[in-house]
């Protein structure tokens, strides 16, 4: 299979090292702006470039019927805009704001856990993410994730950076050294409290989950998650 990247920072060079180990090629290594991409050879791309950059590569792979994949956080004020643009060309696209399999599952934990927690009126929800000096947004599109897993399943209204008022999740974001992303939901009363937490130990479960989903949308149309690449739907 040959695939094309659309960033080739931290991310893109581990990412280049799974798919080498699983008998991919590397046709394309796209850092900034280019004109010159030969499309008709890409069977597949992956994007994990900056905020600015994402829409715009996601945009160019549709219109030239090449599916992507987009782990690139920061851009979603745009997705409808190319969940539209996948439909109109018949084309395959799935972002996540994590590909790593065991953050998947996570997703899927909290919100579980929200759902028992619901009725549960003596609790209170927090959560904080940890990442590297380099990560740009904030908070991290995984902890969006989880915020709206538990507002999808409780009588929580929306999150907020740092403080929040009533009905809101608070969402504590920290940068500290290299750190790959350690995410903790806390459900707090007076009398105990509740944790579930992932921590990453480095990058290469990201990258892996990448080119997992890279393998699973050649061949089909549509716009899909993590969810439908690990059939968890």
């Amino acid at each position: 299979m040959n695939i094309a990247l659309f960033g080739y920072g931290k991310m893109g060079k581990m990412i280049e090292k799974i798919a080498l180990k699983r008998n991919h090629n590397i046709v394309a290594k796209i850092d900034l702006d280019a004109t010159d991409i030969n499309f008709s050879e890409i069977d597949v791309a992956i994007d994990f470039s900056m905020p600015n950059a994402a829409y715009g590569n996601i945009k160019n792979c549709l219109e030239h019927n090449v599916p992507i994949i987009s782990g690139t956080t920061g851009w979603l004020q745009d997705y409808q805009k190319a969940v539209a643009l996948c439909k109109k060309n018949n084309g395959a696209f799935i972002y996540a704001s994590n590909f790593s399999l065991g953050v998947n599952l996570f997703f899927e934990l909290n919100s579980y856990l929200a759902k028992l927690m619901a009725p549960q009126d003596q609790y209170g929800v927090v959560m904080e993410e940890i990442h590297h000096t380099q990560k740009l947004d904030a908070p991290s599109g995984t902890a969006i994730t989880l915020a709206e897993g538990v507002i999808d399943n409780t009588n929580y209204t929306k999150w907020k950076l740092d403080s929040a008022g009533d009905r809101e999740i608070p969402i504590t974001a920290k940068r500290i050294g290299d750190t790959p992303g350690t995410h903790t939901v806390t459900y707090e009363s007076e009398v105990d409290s509740i944790e579930i937490k992932h921590t990453a130990h480095n990058r290469e479960g990201f990258a892996l989950g990448a080119v997992i989903a890279a393998e699973w949308i050649v061949g089909k149309s549509g716009v899909f998650t993590m969810k439908d690449v690990l059939n968890l739907s």
